[in-house]
């Protein structure tokens, strides 16, 4: 899933924001450097770069910590941690703000509580976080860059549905706030768990998959925009001709990369020159539709043609093996997000607020009302990380198109400190043979054979 999200990432480059009319002229056939960002063939944008912080942050916290993943974005936007040109080149306006005002309130806490510059990017203390706001979006930033990034979550949680589903929602929650974007980033996680757990092609685009997984969902309904899509709204013969679209704006983006995926004919080549050749945010879409198709065809079926031309590779490899070998040590009892909350009562502050928003929406029967209101009264241990949400209800679902203004891109520095786990230093492209578990070599988790 992940080689297959930086192959449509690097697909799509060349091309970024060049329209639909230009690409029926020159249309995309091949794996190309140059163009838009003047990169080698091979190389990654922002889309990869961020999955990649993502990752990293599971693996070396094994677990799901929303503050390091932000610190970790910081890191790319300003040093070009994870990027593939060392330098943070392009980034979306919505994912620019919130990491600027992740700043600002890492600044305002370093005051509170008289913590140093050299230790505040290092925050490992419950106390200390659940004092920290990690939601830095402001309301009603629907952009896909909340979605393009997600495949390390259902990657790592894929063993636990409900765990998978909610945390992918918040994973694109801390830099885009719109409750479509939420709800487009708990679909897809489902769709690419659902892959993982080796379900056929025709049950992942069945028009019920929603109410076939509804408790992977809580029983937490997808807003309109999202269900609509999950309902079958990208199946279009006509695609581009019948409006399909791979704009900055997530509900675009998401139908899109299904429409890709839908239309393939089993090739993920196929699907991927589909997704960019709609034009325009040609990377992500093609970024979005690698992350599911991968996770289905799974590595072997990828075009082998342009997989030897990914950039950093050999290190993508084996930070996919991390997050499978993390992904399944971990459990929800060991959790500081999930901390003695049973799964079948899973919640999150802000996962019920989730619900909230989408009772207003929906109108739910009184059933409902009764389990959204167990649902807030649940948590006992709320998690660590993101209690300080409680007023923070998701917005309704009132779009704003979020479009990248773009001006910025592995620097595999690790920002790890000594006091942390080393397992998973990223300081050059391979990761030394030594740090990998005996049990990887012997025994791979049981969808690493066919899903990368």
């Amino acid at each position: 899933s992940i080689i297959g999200m930086s192959l449509g990432d690097a697909l799509g480059a060349h091309v970024e924001f060049r329209p639909r009319k230009f690409l029926l002229e020159h249309p995309v056939e091949d794996l190309e450097g140059g163009g838009t960002w003047g990169l080698e063939k091979g190389q990654f944008t922002d889309d990869t770069s961020m999955a990649l912080c993502l990752a990293i942050s599971l693996v070396n916290r094994h677990d799901f910590v929303l503050y390091d993943q932000l610190v970790r974005y910081k890191l790319w936007y300003k040093n070009g941690y994870m990027s593939s040109t060392g330098s943070c080149f392009d980034i979306g306006a919505a994912t620019k703000q919130s990491i600027c005002e992740f700043e600002r309130r890492q600044k305002q806490f370093m005051t509170k509580y008289n913590i140093s510059l050299d230790q505040i990017d290092f925050l490992s203390d419950s106390d200390l976080l659940k004092n920290f706001d990690v939601y830095c979006s402001e309301d009603g930033v629907a952009g896909n860059g909340a979605l393009m990034r997600l495949a390390p979550v259902p990657l790592f949680f894929y063993k636990f549905p409900k765990y998978a589903v909610e945390l992918s929602g918040l994973s694109g929650m801390i830099t885009h706030g719109d409750r479509k974007a939420y709800d487009a980033c708990r679909y897809y996680g489902a769709l690419i768990v659902a892959a993982l757990r080796n379900e056929t092609k025709e049950q992942l685009l069945d028009n019920h998959f929603y109410s076939k997984h509804e408790e992977w969902f809580s029983n937490n309904l997808l807003c309109p925009e999202i269900m609509n899509i999950a309902e079958g709204s990208y199946k279009r013969k006509g695609g581009y001709d019948e409006g399909i679209r791979g704009k900055g704006y997530i509900v675009d983006a998401l139908e899109a990369a299904l429409w890709a995926f839908w239309c393939d004919g089993d090739s993920f080549e196929k699907g991927a020159l589909a997704a960019v050749n709609l034009g325009d945010d040609t990377d992500t879409t093609a970024a979005i539709y690698g992350q599911l198709a991968g996770a289905y065809y799974g590595y072997e079926k990828l075009p082998q043609k342009w997989i030897k031309f990914v950039y950093a590779k050999k290190f993508m490899d084996c930070l996919s093996k991390w997050i499978a070998y993390e992904g399944e040590k971990w459990q929800p009892k060991l959790s500081i997000v999930y901390n003695d909350i049973k799964t079948q009562n899973m919640t999150l502050s802000s996962g019920s607020h989730a619900s909230e928003a989408s009772a207003s929406q929906n109108k739910p029967s009184e059933s409902e009302k009764e389990l959204q209101q167990n649902r807030m009264t649940a948590n006992k241990k709320p998690s660590t990380i993101i209690q300080t949400t409680a007023s923070r209800k998701l917005p309704s679902s009132n779009s704003t198109t979020t479009n990248k203004n773009r001006n910025y891109a592995i620097d595999t520095r690790t920002m790890d400190s000594p006091q942390r786990s080393q397992r998973a230093q990223t300081n050059s492209q391979v990761l030394p043979k030594s740090n990998i578990p005996p049990q990887m070599s012997t025994k791979k988790p049981t969808y690493t054979s066919k899903k990368p």
